[in-house]
């Protein structure tokens, strides 16, 4: 963690934090009264066995869905109080994703599947190709603009999705598993381009992992059991 981020301000509080869903005449509860604070420019890594919750709480804190109770708070504002009109577009401005599997589109190359959600905010093409190609560039993408998907390797794939996720200059990126279709060499270099993405540019990460070797280079870890966050490690 940098000398400063220890005391930066928090990007993000959750408040107690609950989220059930209803299977026939069954209510199953997947949180259990989360509390969480991200900070500015820091990458937290999240752990627990399958089920714990850890995904369930990352769609929440992408806003892709909504809690049953509880407040997550971006810069204090509560934005489970926006509309859906106005949370997507916080989503789209604020927020970057990467996923265990890339969903990039076979159909387009590397530098059209990074660039295509810059055109959905209407932006100039070549500001967008710019852009595009700078970020294809910083994660060692520079040789591979034109290739589609079909044609990269796994990791190449990924690399792919994380600039995507940049494209628009998140505060946050939150990333569920993207290591776990990798190889291991892979997914360790692919977990140092985060880390290394998250110093130079100051975004926050929250990176879902099951490997507790590569959590143990993020600033902090928190562990998740059975819909709660029981214990963590930070620095």
């Amino acid at each position: 963690m940098s000398p400063s981020s220890g005391s930066a301000p928090p990007l993000l509080q959750v408040n107690d934090l609950s989220k059930s869903f209803v299977l026939g005449n069954q209510t199953v509860e997947v949180l259990k009264g989360v509390n969480l604070e991200v900070r500015q420019g820091e990458l937290l890594a999240m752990l627990g066995a399958s089920g714990a919750g850890k995904s369930t709480l990352l769609h929440i804190l992408g806003t892709l869905d909504r809690p049953t109770r509880g407040t997550v708070c971006y810069e204090s504002q509560d934005i489970f109080r926006l509309s859906e009109q106005e949370l997507a577009r916080f989503r789209n401005r604020r927020i970057g994703f990467v996923f265990q599997f890339h969903h990039l589109l076979p159909e387009f190359t590397a530098l059209e599947n990074t660039y295509l959600p810059s055109l959905m905010q209407k932006r100039p093409i070549a500001q967008c190709i710019e852009k595009a190609s700078t970020l294809l560039s910083q994660v060692g993408l520079e040789h591979r603009l034109h290739h589609k998907p079909g044609e990269l390797s796994g990791g190449e794939q990924q690399r792919v999705a994380v600039a995507r996720a940049l494209i628009h200059n998140p505060d946050l990126v939150l990333a569920d598993e993207p290591t776990g279709n990798l190889d291991t060499h892979t997914g360790e270099a692919l977990f140092a381009l985060l880390r290394e993405l998250n110093q130079k540019r100051k975004t926050a990460f929250v990176i879902v992992t099951h490997n507790e070797r590569l959590s143990a280079q993020a600033d902090r870890s928190i562990h998740m059991v059975d819909g709660r966050i029981v214990n963590g490690r930070g620095r």
